[in-house]
């Protein structure tokens, strides 16, 4: 059943290193397009890197070059409005891509889109890994890519065999996440101390990689500072400004 398949998730970062077919590769792209989108804007474009001395760079400049070693696809989703100048010009109007409302709108349509994408790689038994790493120097990824003015790297993606599932991470309690017509803050103290339990047991427990920590004291260490400053002025540098 397709909720079994989305309970199942976890990310994979090593993989047998069989090649994904192209037919394979163009089907479940195709699948992705599916996704829903804002007015239909399709604000996304993806770039299958298979030359072998830009993954290694992409796996470089993402901080996450073993799992490319291992891949049987690699991918770089981006945030794309070159194509929507282009429909403009066809039209004989100039858009207007430099809009805050746009860039959320392009944000929202490359998770969409990236998403259906995973969910039906799963279903043909591959494994998957989401890597914002590519953040980390999106400049320079840009440019190994040659990512025109209105297009930026959101994340890259590996995919392939796995040599093995990990197991699943336990997700927040229903409730913390789940309003009902209201927005009600005052349950967080009781239900992040159960999180926070649920997930030093799981931690202590999994079958690799065992650790002492918890959700609140991750999210606290990941979030006290600003992270990846550089964003604002290299989203304007590709023409977003926040308009």
């Amino acid at each position: 059943m397709v909720k079994d398949l989305l309970r199942s998730h976890s990310s994979v970062r090593k993989y047998t290193g069989e090649e994904i077919p192209k037919e394979v590769v163009r089907d479940l792209i195709e699948t992705a397009q599916m996704a829903a989108t804002s007015h239909f804007i399709q604000a996304y474009s993806v770039i299958w890197v298979t030359d072998a001395d830009k993954k290694k760079k992409l796996g470089e400049l993402s901080n996450n070059e073993f799992q490319f070693k291992t891949a049987g696809a690699s991918f770089l989703f981006c945030v794309d409005f070159k194509r929507l100048e282009a429909a403009g010009k066809k039209q004989g109007v100039e858009i207007v891509a430099d809009s805050a409302e746009n860039l959320l709108a392009g944000v929202a349509d490359v998770a969409l889109f990236a998403q259906n994408f995973v969910i039906a790689a799963e279903s043909e038994g591959y494994g998957i890994c989401y890597i914002g790493g590519a953040r980390n120097n999106p400049a320079e990824i840009s440019e190994l890519f040659n990512l025109p003015e209105h297009v930026f790297p959101m994340f890259a993606m590996t995919i392939g065999k796995p040599t093995k599932r990990n197991e699943t991470k336990p997700r927040l309690p229903l409730d913390a996440v789940l309003h009902e017509n209201g927005y009600d803050e005052e349950k967080y103290d009781t239900l992040l101390d159960e999180y926070d339990a649920t997930l030093e047991e799981y931690y202590q427990h999994r079958s690799s990689n065992q650790k002492m920590s918890n959700w609140t004291k991750q999210m606290a260490d990941f979030l006290v500072e600003q992270r990846r400053p550089f964003i604002k002025d290299f989203l304007a540098s590709k023409g977003f400004t926040w308009k």
